[in-house]
């Protein structure tokens, strides 16, 4: 009961918190008048002062009501744990959802999803490797017969050019010079002496 005079108030939950170290420890911190009192609850069921697997300490402080629960085992997956203050004045409650890490369940899942994904995944690189390697192959051809059509349509001009110019070099005549036989040169006379012939 409280004492005449003092303004009661129902019970507020004001600070939770848990922390891994040695062992999984939670705390909750409760504020009411008159003082609350604190219960733990693990998995529907109230954890007695000397619980096996827990181990409860609380504080008080005037108004306040302070209480730590000591989990010595790592609790299974989906384990609640829920801790409630109350007085006659109202109840509060939190509750919270543990998980464990080294959860044999969840770790099989984890490797099971792990070991589909790498070997699916190997598959799939598989199935696209396959089907660019004809693609890639394609490509290099492709660039192959390009260059090789390149390279004649190089050469092809230089042989026609060849080609015009040996013809024009046959179709060409020679030049020729006439020479005068030394014949012609006595048998013709000269303007200048048969000047001088019909002169005298």
């Amino acid at each position: 009961m409280a004492p005449p005079g003092l303004r009661l108030a129902p019970t507020r939950l004001l600070d939770s918190s848990c922390s891994l170290k040695k062992t999984l420890q939670c705390s909750c911190s409760f504020r009411g008048t008159p003082m609350p009192s604190v219960q733990w609850w693990v998995g529907g069921t109230p954890v007695a002062m000397n619980h096996t697997g827990f181990r409860v300490t609380s504080t008080t402080l005037g108004p306040w009501a302070n209480s730590t629960i000591h989990l010595t085992k790592l609790p299974e997956t989906g384990t609640s744990l829920l801790c409630e203050g109350r007085n006659p004045e109202g109840t509060h409650a939190l509750t919270i959802l543990l998980k464990s890490g080294r959860s044999p369940l969840v770790a099989q899942t984890f490797m099971k999803g792990l070991i589909r994904g790498v070997f699916y995944g190997a598959i799939g690189v598989t199935l696209l490797f396959l089907c660019l390697v004809p693609l890639i192959a394609k490509h290099i051809r492709m660039k192959q017969a390009k260059k090789i059509a390149a390279m004649k349509a190089e050469k092809s001009p230089k042989r026609a050019r060849q080609g015009l110019e040996t013809s024009l070099r046959l179709k060409e005549p020679g030049k020729s010079r006439v020479t005068p036989s030394p014949e012609q040169q006595i048998l013709d006379p000269s303007p200048q002496t048969s000047k001088k012939s019909r002169i005298n």
